[in-house]
């Protein structure tokens, strides 16, 4: 235990020794964002004032092609392709995609429940005929045999 102890010491002292000179070329290179406060770095309690690079209040505008025109036509938002504005929103574009996806979903589903009900139905009219898998198989076995049969006797 006590070499641990001592290996924490040391690691502790270089790590101490490497952060003071590490600290003063991060107060170099970042304008003094960042001082030193007890051994530990800190952003500074400065007034809150808004940086240059905020975001302005404009909404970046898009200029829709073709395809998102159609979107925006599918989903609802337009009515004629001559409506749609020359620059649209990224909102709205994203708005226009997500509906146009749901609408696939459902249209899915629809037609996932559509097939399962049709394979039932099929394989009701099946079991009317007394088909079944196991039959078509042997029915298709017997026939390839019968194939393999009359080619081995004309070889």
């Amino acid at each position: 235990m006590g070499s641990l102890r001592g290996l924490r010491q040391v690691a502790g002292s270089y790590f101490r020794l490497y952060e003071r000179g590490a600290s003063s070329s991060l107060r170099l290179t970042r304008n003094s964002a960042l001082k030193r406060i007890n051994g530990y770095c800190a952003k500074p309690q400065e007034s809150p004032k808004a940086p240059s690079y905020t975001y302005s209040h404009r909404v970046p505008l898009h200029k829709p092609t073709h395809w998102e025109k159609k979107i925006l036509l599918w989903s609802g938002r337009f009515k004629k392709e001559d409506e749609i504005p020359e620059t649209v929103s990224f909102e709205m574009l994203d708005a226009a995609k997500n509906k146009i996806r749901v609408k696939v979903s459902y249209a899915m589903i629809v037609l996932t429940v559509a097939g399962c009900i049709w394979m039932v139905i099929e394989g009701k009219k099946a079991a009317k005929r007394n088909e079944s898998l196991t039959s078509l198989n042997l029915e298709k076995k017997a026939r390839l045999r019968e194939e393999a049969a009359v080619k081995a006797k004309t070889e």
